[in-house]
């Protein structure tokens, strides 16, 4: 178990330094302030492996790789915590299809695997804009054009950016997983080779 431990977290700094050079790369410009990415596809990876806990720790990881880094856009130091340690970590919501992604793949089941993944990756993704969303309602309403309020736009802004960002990913994994599905797949240890016999 502590083996298993470590493994995890040594994955979990991994995947979320894969993250953030990933977020170098060149993205899908929508405007000067919405960009689209597929950096947030080895956190989703790493969930769809270990599920929630790890995820959440790659997530706020990469969040606090963000900062380090000076990647990040920071307004006042709670915005900062918002959009880059409780956004980013809320990317980890997308490992609580962890089991049954796993399940339905040891039973051959890979459309139905890739259809939760699908979903897995638009969970993760609106769990973390909804901060975005609410950092951007707070700190960001005065970028809003004239007449629109701060609600509206911060809910497009995010909106937009969230939904490309979850599709491209969606497109991605899926591609991945259906090629590669050991990449996710793990060695069942004691307590998953239990729920997975209940389970069948």
């Amino acid at each position: 178990m502590k083996k298993l431990r470590l493994i995890a977290m040594i994955e979990a700094s991994f995947f979320a330094a894969f993250a953030i050079i990933l977020d170098f790369l060149p993205s899908i410009k929508l405007s000067p302030s919405i960009s689209i990415s597929a950096a947030m596809v080895p956190i989703f990876i790493l969930a769809f492996r270990w599920g929630f806990k790890v995820s959440f720790i790659a997530g706020l990881l990469w969040g606090i790789l963000q900062i380090a880094m000076g990647d990040a856009w920071i307004a006042t130091p709670l915005q900062a915590f918002i959009e880059y340690f409780v956004a980013f970590a809320w990317i980890g919501f997308a490992g609580l299809f962890y089991r049954v992604i796993q399940n339905q793949l040891r039973t051959g089941s890979k459309k139905k695997a890739l259809a939760w993944v699908v979903l897995a990756i638009f969970a993760g993704s609106l769990a973390r804009y909804f901060w975005h969303f609410i950092a951007g309602v707070l700190f960001f309403g005065s970028y809003a054009p004239k007449g629109m309020s701060p609600v509206l736009f911060s809910f497009l802004a995010n909106g937009a950016t969230m939904l490309g960002a979850a599709i491209i990913c969606s497109i991605l994994c899926v591609l991945i997983i259906s090629s590669a599905p050991r990449l996710i797949l793990r060695k069942l240890d004691d307590e998953s080779l239990q729920t997975h016999k209940n389970a069948s």
